[in-house]
């Protein structure tokens, strides 16, 4: 017999559950939620709510808020502080599919890499490398428009910088499939069972284009001061702890409510059968996603049915509709 973890994704959100607004369904329905997330530190929930989707679309969901905590261990670091610092005290950072140890070689390297000789990372006299060291300094340097004067500068926000400790996700007890894909960079992927946010693509031309760089830990995650600590990659930290299924190791639940599956199977190999999204069906299991590899700067590529909401600090109303989109490749008016 299948244990509750492999039947999670079929059961729950597969689509197996024939009425999830009846309360007999509600119920286990929650009970598998509440089993998934066991290793997350949840400050309310799961709860059924109702809720309006990405397209529209008015359903019911589960609802449940949690701290960005991995609680398997601590997070970071992130910034070497001197040009010899090695790999032990930095994090890594994704370029062309590939994770690299951001220490301070790499940081010394950045002009050569990226053949851009306005790249100073490390003082050539001190050895030392300029590291965001405050919560005012996070702010003007983990942003869009970067601050001019954190120009050559390591960022890192730490967790005791945010004001929310915790966030609220609201996720679809049934999947509904949309008229189109929708894009995770504004909503993100989902969540992950111990809690910390999935989140879309790190936006690594701003921040290069910049001249910072935003390490993440060797667990493919960093702290921003909306989201908290969250990845953008999935790596062993997640894959070897995750809860166990037939199919591999089940990571985490997506914003549209299909399960998100490490990138190898139980077999040891990537999935062949994909969608543009990183999903595919497996009988006995439904449709459900793969992280993609850590390098690729993609958990997931889009979500095959409408999304949820991930919630900020005391936020409870899930409308996913009034999310505003970001553009699409190429220019042109966000979508609604």
């Amino acid at each position: 017999m299948n244990t509750l973890m492999d039947r999670l994704g079929a059961a729950l959100l597969g689509c197996a559950m024939a009425a999830p607004a009846m309360a007999h369904g509600e119920q286990e329905a929650l009970k598998s939620v509440a089993e998934f997330f066991k290793r997350a530190t949840v400050v309310a929930g799961p709860t059924a709510v109702d809720c309006t989707l990405s397209s529209g679309t008015k359903t019911r969901c589960f609802s449940i808020t949690v701290k960005p905590e991995p609680g398997s261990y601590t997070p970071g670091p992130w910034c070497p502080m001197q040009g010899t610092d090695g790999p032990d005290r930095s994090g890594i950072w994704l370029k062309d599919g590939q994770v690299l140890d951001a220490d301070g070689a790499f940081m010394g390297g950045l002009a050569q890499r990226y053949q851009d000789p306005n790249w100073k990372m490390v003082d050539p006299k001190t050895g030392k490398i300029n590291v965001t060291d405050s919560r005012e300094a996070c702010a003007a340097a983990a942003r869009p428009d970067v601050d001019p004067k954190y120009r050559n500068y390591c960022v890192q926000c730490l967790p005791e910088y945010l004001e929310a400790d915790h966030q609220t996700y609201v996720i679809p007890l049934e999947p509904q499939a949309p008229g189109r894909q929708n894009d995770v960079r504004q909503s993100g992927a989902g969540v992950a069972f111990n809690g910390v946010r999935l989140d879309g693509p790190a936006p690594v031309e701003a921040i290069l284009g910049a001249y910072t760089i935003a390490p993440f830990d060797d667990c493919g995650g960093h702290v921003n001061l909306h989201a908290g600590y969250h990845y953008h990659a999935v790596t062993d930290c997640l894959n070897k702890s995750a809860p166990a299924a037939t199919h591999g190791a089940q990571i985490g639940m997506a914003l549209d409510g299909h399960t998100i599956f490490a990138q190898l199977a139980a077999d040891g190999q990537a999935p062949a059968d994909l969608d543009r999204c990183n999903g595919h069906s497996v009988q006995g299991l439904g449709y459900h996603y793969h992280a993609g590899a850590p390098g690729g700067n993609s958990i997931l590529a889009c979500l095959s049915a409408e999304a949820g909401c991930a919630l900020e600090g005391d936020a409870q109303t899930c409308d996913a509709s009034q999310v505003r989109r970001p553009p699409p490749p190429g220019g042109g008016p966000a979508p609604r």
